[in-house]
């Protein structure tokens, strides 16, 4: 019997492919050396009790085949219940403890992560088989984010956390999630401080281009979705308000980018121009087309720029949060720039998926 487990997983930025993943067309996402870390020690009883003290709270879960839910995302009690549906016997609690390096709700994957450490833990102390398994527990942890509370977001998240590294995942593939063997520098976080309008931003950029693929089929579809030619917007755009084709023109170049990205990443060798230059496109549509970049952003980003890292973008929903900027070069001068116009930096690098830090049985 486990007494003492140490469980971690990183937080993660999406390098191509953002505001793809909920229309399950491919994206390019990595691992970043920000983690979150929960620590437990069993105990005889059915409790389970949390100290968080990096938002000075703490909360404490009566197991039972079936937990109630007592606030609004309420991940930890949701975990617990998909694995014992599942069929995963947890048959005593833990005292835990949970801290955290990932900024939280800027776009980086914090929720995400503890969801992906704490599947991990439950299924690494009652030893289910699929312990080791990147992508079982990311499918738990989606489950137990998203499906469970009928939340509009994606897999990306849970499956960069998961596996870790850069990681290339196509949805609509049987093989999902390749780990793409690139060698990349460093990179420089930057949270603006301000918080994401996630619900609001999903509502106008997803709910937007729903409304697309449901009005003009067969032209555009779910279906051909991955396939269609870009000249779609033109045929298209008599039929098209000028927000609609500028959104569906900025997802379809997206999509196109993230192919490039795909062809450049395959390389161990990286040209680290050519893959700046791509997150600069990249970032020049989700400024103008989706619309979810912030003048706070776009300064942080053009800082970073003038102080010699190659390419950036904002990370996440959008309307806030964190950008990130490859720098392989000058990344301390970055970061200093970033902070003295009120961003908060942290220089980063790719970094593993979820693992075991140390455990003792007893």
């Amino acid at each position: 019997m486990i007494q003492y487990l140490q469980v971690s997983a990183p937080g993660r930025i999406c390098l191509f492919g953002e505001h793809q993943d909920y229309l399950q067309l491919p994206v390019i996402a990595a691992a970043i050396s920000l983690r979150i870390t929960i620590t437990g020690h069993a105990r005889t009883d059915k409790q389970i009790h949390f100290q968080l003290p990096d938002i000075n709270d703490s909360e404490t879960i009566q197991l039972q085949p079936e937990i109630p839910y007592q606030k609004e995302r309420d991940y930890f009690r949701s975990t617990l219940n998909v694995l014992q549906r599942q069929g995963l016997a947890i048959t005593h609690g833990f005292d835990c403890e949970v801290r955290s390096t990932i900024p939280i709700n800027s776009g980086t994957s914090s929720s995400s992560a503890l969801i992906v450490a704490w599947v991990k833990f439950l299924l690494t102390a009652f030893e289910h088989p699929a312990a080791n398994d990147a992508e079982f527990i990311a499918r738990m942890a989606h489950r137990a984010e998203v499906v469970e509370f009928d939340e509009p977001g994606g897999q990306m998240d849970h499956y960069a956390t998961s596996y870790g590294d850069v990681l290339f995942i196509d949805f609509r593939d049987s093989q999902m999630a390749r780990k793409l063997r690139c060698k990349l520098g460093k990179f420089v976080l930057g949270d603006s401080l301000e918080p994401k309008d996630t619900k609001g931003i999903l509502a106008k950029v997803k709910g937007g281009m729903l409304k697309i693929l449901d009005r003009h089929k067969p032209e555009i579809s779910w279906e051909n979705l991955p396939k269609v030619s870009l000249q779609i917007c033109d045929k298209l755009r008599p039929q098209l308000s000028a927000d609609e084709f500028r959104l569906l023109e900025g997802f379809l170049r997206n999509r196109d980018i993230t192919r490039q990205a795909l062809r450049l990443l395959q390389n161990s060798e990286v040209d680290h121009i050519a893959l700046g230059n791509l997150l600069n496109l990249h970032q020049k549509i989700l400024r103008e087309n989706l619309q979810i970049s912030t003048p706070k952003i776009d300064r942080m980003l053009q800082t970073a720029l003038d102080c010699g890292a190659l390419g950036g973008k904002i990370l996440g929903s959008g309307g806030g949060g964190c950008m990130f900027v490859y720098s392989p070069f000058e990344q301390h001068r970055v970061a200093e720039a970033i902070t003295e116009i009120g961003g908060k930096a942290y220089v980063v690098e790719i970094d593993e998926g979820v693992k075991v830090d140390s455990f003792s049985t007893g």
